[in-house]
């Protein structure tokens, strides 16, 4: 059975992470989600000032090396600061493919930062598909070409309004069979 905790990354709304576990239990198969109950502190070592951004490599490299003893096939670290990595803007999340870790940032899925009434619907489905898409690289899963696919790039915030929060069929046969294993 595939475990998956969940950390939280600084101060988080206990409400969002309950509701990521929750969609996480229903997207992915016989799978355990738990919260782990002690947050780890945003490493300063991350923040670059001429950008006004954490640095999401340098963030998972630090849970990495915290909790890589952590009993879980996944450990998906949730955030509240913007984060980028190289060569990008920003980034809503980055995981190990495939690997143990994960993380997503809440900052940019705010409905309010692109001019759009504030919705705490539309926000917790972000970040469910956030959640769900980096988990699936942990498993192996690459990018989808199903822009409706929760494993399609989200380049912007209307590619992740556009997806889904589950796996099309080809890539739900890929969770599936890693499922097995």
């Amino acid at each position: 059975m595939l475990k998956i905790a969940i950390l939280p990354i600084g101060q988080v709304n206990a409400e969002v992470l309950q509701f990521v576990q929750h969609g996480l239990n229903e997207a992915f198969l016989e799978i355990e989600v738990s919260l782990l109950q002690t947050a780890m502190p945003i490493p300063g070592g991350a923040y670059d000032h001429s950008r006004q951004q954490y640095r999401s490599t340098f963030i998972l490299a630090q849970i990495s090396k915290h909790f890589g003893n952590v009993e879980a096939q996944c450990v998906l670290g949730v955030t509240t600061v913007d984060l980028y990595a190289a060569g990008l803007n920003f980034v809503f999340g980055e995981a190990q493919c495939p690997g143990k870790f994960a993380l997503i940032s809440l900052c940019r899925l705010k409905p309010e930062l692109y001019g759009e009434p504030a919705s705490d619907r539309l926000f917790l489905e972000r970040a469910l598909k956030e959640a769900v898409h980096e988990v699936g690289h942990v498993i192996g899963l690459g990018h989808c070409q199903n822009p409706l696919c929760v494993m399609y790039f989200s380049n912007s915030i209307k590619d992740t309004d556009r997806k889904r929060a589950r796996f099309c069929e080809d890539c739900h046969l890929l969770v599936h069979r890693v499922a097995e294993k």
